[in-house]
Order: C-alpha cells, then sequence, then structure tokens
C-alpha cells in the first residue's frame, strides 16, 4: 500500500510556525504573579501560516 503524501506546509517564514509568544517584564505584580505581555508575529499576524499565492496565466511574463 502506498503512503499518502501531505501537501507542503505554509508555515510562516519569519516566526517559523511560532507565531505568538509571551515575553516577561520582570518582576511580578502585588500578587506574585509574573507580568508578561503577548507578542504576535507581524507577517502572518498570530497564526503561524501564510497563504499561498497561486499564479494565474495572465500573472505570467513570456521572455522572447
Amino acid at each position: 500500500m502506498t503512503q499518502s503524501t501531505r501537501p507542503a506546509s505554509r508555515i510562516c517564514q519569519s516566526c517559523d510556525g511560532f507565531a505568538s509568544v509571551k515575553v516577561t517584564l520582570g518582576g511580578r505584580d502585588r500578587h506574585g504573579h509574573l507580568r508578561t505581555i503577548t507578542a504576535h508575529c507581524p507577517n502572518c499576524h498570530g497564526t503561524g501560516t501564510h497563504t499561498v499565492r497561486r499564479l494565474r496565466a495572465s500573472d505570467w511574463e513570456v521572455v522572447a
């Protein structure tokens, strides 16, 4: 039986799929919790993937 192949992944090249991270601001609040912020990848907007742009025949450039 042949194995099925999965389509090529669409992982964001800027963040390698790690689109959101928590960054420690340093120190703790008065309840003892770490102060953190969430930073998202600016290119994929926190999804970790990118859209695949398909070329249409009208997009091709013919060089003679």
